[in-house]
């Protein structure tokens, strides 16, 4: 069951020879979810091995150019593709106009729809389910209207253990019963669920927290996902940089894992001014152990 992260692109404002601008693509049971589109980002996807036309859902976390300039190449390759499934973007109020000027100017080929889902919350929020996954955004603390994102799977339904069955000749509604996780209440005594039932696998989740400066709130919304990716733009001495610029530095990145308990942290968004950002390392592991930089074309399974 796939939940896999590609990491197109790690770079803040200036793309770098080594570092592309932010772009992810996470895979979750063969659906594909973009979060950010920074330039270049169709050609990193080429090198993945992505394909273009299983894009179904993309998250735009702010408008500033180094999340978004490539968005333009890449809904136009789809047009050329011949994509006709609707696409699903999700970006603040201020994207409409970005994006019905790439339409009026650029769309005339486009066999189709392409729908602006708005963020505009204050908590987080489900802008999108199916069946077994679910999509949250919700405000993070920058220059402007800055939104983060959580992917995670659903709980499953319980298994029912077969043994079980045949143990207590269980009907059919008292195997229901199991598989939502209730007891089953006999006028002779009760069926534990956690004797008769399981969950056949624990959900996975993923966090995307980029750009932002700390605040209090930011723990109690990722708390306890599988894998938080947390902007580290700056390394610890450069704390005045980071508020000036509501970016957050690798001593707050791994504060904000740890007060989450979050089981792995995966940080990028590195300022161009360190062509090595080896260093962060150790600031960020003096905090938080299970902590990961993030590179370019790096393939995450969660």
């Amino acid at each position: 069951m796939n939940f896999t992260l590609n990491v197109l692109g790690t770079a803040s404002a200036l793309p770098t020879t080594e570092r592309y601008p932010s772009a992810q693509v996470l895979n979750v049971r063969g659906r594909l979810f973009m979060i950010d589109c920074g330039e270049g980002a169709q050609i990193q996807m080429r090198k993945a091995g992505i394909s273009f036309l299983k894009i179904e859902h993309i998250c735009l976390s702010h408008i500033h150019g180094d999340h978004i300039f490539g968005l333009f190449g890449l809904l136009s390759t789809m047009a050329m593709l011949g994509r006709t499934a609707p696409l699903n973007i999700y970006a603040p109020s201020a994207f409409s106009p970005i994006l019905q000027f790439l339409l009026q100017q650029f769309g005339e080929g486009f066999l189709y729809e392409v729908k602006h889902i708005v963020l505009d919350m204050t908590e987080p929020v489900i802008v999108y389910e199916n069946r077994r996954t679910e999509l949250l955004a919700f405000p993070l603390n920058h220059r402007v209207d800055t939104y983060g994102f959580i992917i995670r799977e659903k709980m499953p339904q319980h298994n029912v253990h077969k043994e079980a069955i045949a143990k207590y000749g269980l009907s059919i509604a008292e195997i229901g019963a199991l598989k939502r996780g209730e007891d089953v209440v006999r006028p002779e005594g009760v069926i534990p669920n956690s004797e008769a039932a399981y969950i056949p696998f624990v959900p996975r989740s993923y966090a995307y927290c980029s750009d932002t400066a700390p605040f209090p709130e930011l723990t109690t919304w990722v708390k306890g996902v599988t894998v938080l990716y947390h902007e580290s733009t700056f390394p610890a001495e450069m704390e005045e940089m980071a508020a000036k610029t509501y970016h957050s530095t690798t001593m707050q990145a791994a504060q904000t894992a740890l007060d989450a308990g979050v089981g792995k942290l995966l940080v990028g968004h590195y300022s161009s001014r360190f062509p090595s950002v080896d260093f962060f390392l150790d600031e960020l592991r003096s905090i938080f152990p299970n902590t990961e930089l993030a590179h370019d074309m790096d393939v995450v399974e969660i």
